[in-house]
């Protein structure tokens, strides 16, 4: 019988097989940040065990709140600060060098095919898109993986989505992803792998697939996966270049990961995405989802345009492409945050910033504050955001405030009409 990808992956690091249901497994890297991981630091250190499995397997960021606003914030990066330096943590990023963990970390070449992950973050699933097997945990988890190098997981239960067809023009990953969760529900997925394949998938590049992974979490899914291809290994090169004689030789290594012909899994579901439209949500879950022309004319207050969902360079110059020449509307304010400083720098040489602060945008440092409602673009109550993240819930971007999710093209057009907009509107 065939094996899907998370069951090869489960199966080249499983460590001990406790009872039937769940496999402990050896992890390749640790992904720390300074808003969940000052928690299990704190314990380990109440507990005696201040130290790491591997000082060179752990990754860490400030990344939430960067710089600190306040006290407390300010506490948490040092506790991280601190604990970096003193267990020998090279891959420490610090304020000045650090991004958006999510889009930072791939950026550095951390996530390989085949590799296991976790972070006490949800949205880790995002790594998936390299195929690799990568998962959020909570506090416990993440001590046991600092502390040991491995985690317990149930077996993988794997849903396969087979999108057909061509995305027509002005239609994008976070497009499909929306569709995706609007169709399976907001616990379509719960406990299993979203493995991503057909047509449209391997046409995607990297930064479209890690969109796609991105949401899985929205949908109750442990990880999305993509499996490897030679967009991977492109993506990789150099960072892999070394450790393989072509690229062709990194193809064939990688493609072991790849799911079998006959995998069996949960369900199977495909869709034709030919006539899909751009989307975005309504309400407070992630699964209420309407083609943007049945909310045209919503008014906002704010547009928010980055995150570990979309704030790679990709998706600043469809943004750019949007907006190249216009203003936008009075009656919003707009807030970009490239996701790293590597994108930031990219698009500074090639004018997008200019484009965007003669929009009228205000640019940020990266950081993933708004996100969560914690900085750089809190909401007001009663205030609407049009927003390029990824979570729609009640108060998330700050409290009494409502949030529409949507793709960089329809968060720039909005936010030159004032109201959400179509971005076929300003780009023909």
């Amino acid at each position: 019988m065939g094996k899907t990808t998370a069951e090869k992956i489960f199966e080249a690091h499983l460590v001990d097989k406790p009872d039937g249901e769940t496999s402990v497994l050896s992890i390749d890297t640790v992904f720390c940040h300074e808003i969940t991981t000052p928690i299990a630091i704190n314990d380990l250190v109440a507990r005696g065990k201040d130290r790491v499995f591997d000082p060179s397997r752990i990754k860490a960021v400030i990344d939430h709140v960067t710089p600190a606003k306040d006290t407390l914030t300010a506490q948490q990066g040092k506790i991280v600060r601190d604990w970096a330096r003193r267990q020998g943590i090279r891959d420490f990023f610090d304020v000045g060098r650090n991004g958006v963990c999510h889009a930072l970390f791939p950026e550095q070449g951390f996530v390989r095919p085949g590799a296991t992950i976790i972070m006490g973050d949800s949205h880790t699933c995002t790594h998936g898109a390299f195929g690799a097997f990568a998962a959020g945990v909570g506090t416990t988890d993440l001590e046991v993986g600092i502390l040991k190098g491995v985690c317990a997981f149930k077996a993988p239960r794997t849903i396969r989505f087979n999108i057909t067809g061509t995305l027509r023009p002005g239609v994008y990953a976070k497009d499909v992803i929306l569709f995706v969760i609007g169709q399976i529900g907001v616990n379509g997925a719960t406990n299993c792998v979203m493995e991503f394949a057909g047509p449209v998938i391997d046409a995607m590049s990297m930064e479209s697939r890690m969109t796609l992974c991105n949401m899985a979490i929205e949908a109750g899914g442990t990880s999305g996966i993509c499996a490897p291809d030679m967009t991977t290994v492109e993506y990789l090169w150099p960072f892999i270049k070394d450790e393989f004689a072509s690229r062709e030789a990194a193809l064939a290594e990688y493609s072991r990961w790849k799911a079998d012909e006959d995998a069996v899994y949960e369900r199977v579901i495909e869709y034709d995405v030919s006539s899909l439209e751009p989307m975005a949500t309504f309400g407070y879950k992630p699964d209420q989802v309407k083609p943007v022309r049945e909310l045209a004319g919503t008014k906002v207050d704010q547009v928010y345009i980055g995150s570990c969902t979309n704030g790679r360079i990709e998706d600043l110059r469809i943004v750019a492409e949007v907006m190249r020449g216009k203003k936008i509307a009075d009656s919003v304010r707009v807030v970009l945050s490239p996701a790293t400083p590597t994108v930031y720098k990219m698009a500074l040489a090639e004018g997008l910033v200019d484009v965007f602060m003669e929009a009228g945008v205000c640019l940020t440092n990266p950081t993933c504050g708004a996100c969560l409602g914690m900085s750089n673009g809190v909401l007001a109550p009663g205030e609407v955001a049009a927003s390029t993240t990824n979570r729609n819930f009640n108060g998330r971007m700050g409290k009494g405030g409502t949030v529409h999710l949507m793709s960089p093209a329809t968060a720039a057009a909005t936010a030159l009409a004032g109201v959400i907009a179509n971005s076929s509107l300003y780009t023909g």
